[in-house]
């Protein structure tokens, strides 16, 4: 498997963070006045909606790979794979239950 879930995590990580830092730019911004400050906002939100819809394909590509790779493995070891399905569920069912 190419892609682990600490993938995707940092994906997102890194997406809060340029986020956030949009945001603080648009705030600067904000204290300007006039036709300027409202196109950068503006701009700030196509390249805001860019980055998103960026990382998300990102992340849909990551589960996808991962899903391919779950789905590999099932059909090499079906046997391991529907034993391990069976643990975790009895473990989900005993974390559930208290």
């Amino acid at each position: 498997m190419g892609v682990s879930t600490r993938d995707i995590e940092s994906d997102i990580q890194q997406l809060r963070t340029d986020v956030a830092q949009l945001m603080d730019h648009l705030k600067a911004m904000g204290e300007q006045s006039g036709p300027a400050a409202r196109k950068a906002a503006g701009d700030g939100l196509d390249q805001l909606r860019a980055q998103s819809e960026a990382a998300m394909e990102n992340v849909r590509n990551s589960a996808e790979e991962l899903g391919q790779g779950v789905s590999q493995m099932i059909r090499e070891r079906p046997v391991s794979s529907l034993v391990l399905a069976g643990g975790l569920g009895f473990l989900l069912a005993l974390a559930t239950r208290r």
